[in-house]
């Protein structure tokens, strides 16, 4: 009997062995180790950090906190809201206020100078012997010293760096406090030009898509899902975890600035791209799902600009503080809703919203119903508390713009504080107002301490008890977020994995056929496209005069072809003598007459304020709004920002003189003119000297030339109307899409939304059927 007892002893322990036994294994890649789970998460951690494993019931998790026991935030088997309010339930003020803040822009290695330097031991990067995928001085800083796990990456040099780059900050977080991993981000990089928001530079190498613009212009949302799905694995390649984008405000005005990264005008095709935007880019598949849709290959969408910022009054841009106030003249401001609560909140697919919202920095003027507050967005209660909040229900992540909580030193520099209707409040005040209004963080912001002083006079209006609880809602949003994403998991890269991946045939493949099919073509008079192939072509040079890019920075003035002519010369001869030239390649790009402010006028005495020109030719503006309906800044003595009376010229008005001159060279033979359009154009200055005309939103040379010899067909749609002229321009209401008096061409074909031509003629097809009916409107 005593022999049975032990051999069941012996029994049970063998069977609790077999229960507990380890089910994971490892590797080791240099200092990343990779730690697989049979039957769950893989995980990977820096053998730097100090992160130890624990095992529990067989399977392995990282302990972040280096407690020794498996807290609920580390047990991937928890959901992301578990894992988040555990965490948040162990932060430290000090920590929540961290991750509250959104970095500066980071180019990697770090400027050397300008708005984005850094350094390297206290050197700049060329004297310091660093690499370039080491952290700058100051990203070590702000991520130990002031707790940010949020960082807005722009230029890299390469895909493997970027790889190495977020593996070296990885391990650096992971074995700082609580083992949060830092969360990267980008502006829109896939352009085919280095094209982030403040024109900072893409970088490295990445598959190159039509502008935003150039995507809508496809009328085909299920392109843009696909290339949200090649985006998403290529930023993930790269360590990037939440994308700023995309840009949902409805371009309402023409003249606004910042049009071409939009979805166009119209509210339904807007809302409509925007839900297959983030669906592609949220959503995880397969294996590389973890729970909801959400998983490895997921990218955080932060849709913007809420409420919408396409409505600025003479379609100025709010970056300045001549542009802080978006105007409602057609009472049409519910209307700018529309892609945010149809679209970017009710996805198709199983993230269901967009993960994050990003506010504009404007004014909306008058549209607070509650409060009755004229302050930007960000700090205004009855736009983020009780409409986003409130009323429609987004319980997700809100990150102000870059610097809205900065000090205004001039209303004509873009590099300057944005606290529009809040200058006279402290950095400490405005931090404290917004995140009461409803916001979780502040873009641009490196440094914690005004965060901490938000905190403490939320303490001394409402008590511990409330502001830890505020504190902790906001830190709950953002770290789900991270958890979502499986960053907390394995945030590491392979660098060869990266280099495979990012910009891989297949993905530069789809994005030259969505290149191809983002061409409008609006006129072609007797059929005189396409052109055959080997005929002589004569293309004029464009001259660019000297003037200041995005950021202020003065660029040359050159005297160059607009094109590559290696690429032209494969499909055609060319010629610099029009006399032999079969036919003429003109390429410009749309009127450029600034943003709406003359910082000369001003200085002479002047309020500096002066139309925004949608054609080449200097333009004068009569009749138009006298006076303004916003105004007011610390920096101004006046409330009226009219510019009646006033004139501008475009800086590439040499681009309607390069039209003319070409066909006067031409003596009748075709000219065929190619525009790259940034806005709409008064295209009446030159249509009728031309035989054919192009629009696109950024495409490659080689995509021009594919249509223009027939190897593709023209099949995309006009995204926003074409102005008659400047009048219909200045009466047309910023706020009201698709309301004005459309140019008519030379074969009598208006240039309305919608419109576009094949080599058949006027396209007519189930898309225009479903869009080119009246724009919805929200009252």
């Amino acid at each position: 009997m005593k022999k049975t007892l032990i051999l069941l002893a012996l029994s049970g322990l063998l069977t609790t062995t077999q229960v507990h036994a380890q089910k994971w294994s490892e590797t080791k890649t240099g200092t990343i180790a990779t730690v697989t789970n049979k039957g769950g998460q893989t995980l990977g951690y820096s053998t730097t950090s100090g992160v130890k494993l624990l095992t529990v019931d067989g399977f392995a998790f990282k302990d972040l906190n280096k407690n020794g026991k498996l807290d609920k935030y580390e047990d991937w088997r928890l959901s992301a809201d578990v894992r988040a309010k555990d965490l948040a339930s162990r932060m430290s003020v000090e920590q929540i206020a961290g991750l509250m803040l959104y970095s500066r822009h980071q180019p990697i290695p770090a400027a050397a100078g300008g708005p984005f330097a850094g350094t390297y031991g206290g050197k700049v990067f060329a004297q310091s012997g660093a690499q370039p995928f080491d952290l700058s001085d100051q990203q070590k800083e702000f991520l130990t010293k002031d707790n940010l796990r949020h960082i807005l990456v722009t230029s890299v040099q390469s895909p493997e760096i970027a790889a190495q780059w977020n593996n070296n900050v990885q391990a650096l977080v992971e074995g700082t406090g609580l083992g949060i991993p830092a969360n990267t981000s980008s502006d829109p990089r896939h352009g085919t030009r280095a094209d982030a928001e403040y024109n900072a530079g893409a970088g490295g190498t990445i598959s190159m898509w039509p502008g935003s613009l150039g995507l809508t212009a496809t009328f085909n949302p299920e392109l843009v899902r696909q290339f949200g799905q090649i985006a998403a694995t290529e930023y993930r390649a790269l360590g990037i975890a939440t994308a700023l984008s995309p840009q949902v405000d409805l371009a309402t005005d023409p003249r606004w600035n910042r049009a071409s990264g939009t979805f166009g005008e119209d509210p339904l095709l807007a809302t409509d791209m925007a839900r297959a935007y983030i669906d592609g880019f949220q959503t995880s598949t397969g294996a590389k799902e973890i729970r909801s849709g959400w998983g490895f290959n997921s990218v955080n969408a932060m849709v913007k600009h809420w409420p919408g910022g396409g409505s600025g009054e003479g379609g100025r841009d709010a970056h300045y503080g001549y542009g802080k106030y978006a105007v409602y003249p057609g009472k049409n401001f519910k209307s700018h809703f529309l892609p945010f609560i149809n679209g970017a909140f009710k996805l198709n697919g199983k993230t269901s919203m967009a993960s994050a919202v990003m506010p504009y920095y404007t004014i909306s003027h008058g549209q607070d119903e509650k409060y009755g507050e004229n302050v930007g967005n960000s700090y205004n209660k009855y736009i983020i508390g009780d409409l986003l909040r409130g009323k429609y229900g987004y319980d997700g992540v809100v990150c102000t713009d870059w610097l809205v909580t900065g000090d205004e030193t001039a209303v004509d520099v873009f590099l300057t504080g944005k606290s529009w209707g809040v200058e006279k409040l402290s950095v400490g005040e405005r931090h404290y107002k917004a995140l009461m209004a409803g916001v979780d963080q502040y873009g641009g912001n490196n440094e914690m301490g005004p965060v901490i002083e938000a905190y403490q006079m939320g303490v001394k209006e409402h008590g511990e008890a409330k502001m830890r609880a505020r504190f902790e809602q906001s830190a709950v949003r953002l770290l789900k977020n991270i958890f979502r994403v499986g960053l907390f998991e394995n945030p590491y890269l392979n660098p060869e994995e990266t280099k495979a991946t990012v910009g891989k045939a297949e993905y530069m493949q789809a994005g030259y056929q969505a290149q191809l099919k983002s061409v409008v073509m609006l006129k072609n008079k007797a059929n005189v496209l396409p052109l055959a192939k080997n005929k002589t072509v004569y293309v004029p040079k464009r001259f660019t005069p000297a003037g200041r890019n995005f950021l202020g920075m003065a660029t040359p003035e050159k005297l160059d072809y607009p094109v590559n002519m290696e690429i032209v010369k494969k499909y055609f001869k060319v010629t610099d003598n029009p006399d032999e030239a079969d036919y003429a390649l003109v390429f410009i790009e749309s009127p450029n007459s600034g943003g709406g402010y003359n910082s000369e006028e001003a200085k002479a005495g002047g309020t500096g304020y002066v139309p925004i020109s949608l054609q080449y030719g200097d333009y004068t503006a009569e009749g138009t709004r006298d006076p303004s309906i916003g105004g007011g800044d610390p920096l101004e003595t006046f409330t009226n920002r009219t510019y009646r009376g006033k004139s501008t010229k475009t800086i590439n008005s040499s681009d309607l003189t390069m039209v003319t001159e070409t066909a006067a060279k031409m003596k009748g033979k075709p000219v065929i003119v190619s525009m790259n359009m940034s806005n709409p154009a008064v295209v009446g200055e030159f249509e009728k000297q031309t035989n054919a005309l192009m629009v696109n939103f950024g495409v490659q040379d080689q995509a021009l030339m594919d249509i223009l010899t027939g190897a593709s067909e023209p099949s995309a749609l006009l995204p926003m109307q074409m102005p008659a002229d400047m009048k219909t321009v200045e009466e047309q209401f910023e706020d009201v899409p698709r309301d004005m008096k459309l140019y008519v061409d030379s074969e009598g074909n208006a240039y309305d939304f919608g419109f576009g031509l094949n080599w058949k003629g006027i396209i007519k097809d189930t898309r225009t059927s479903k869009y080119k009916k009246a724009a919805l409107t929200l009252k």
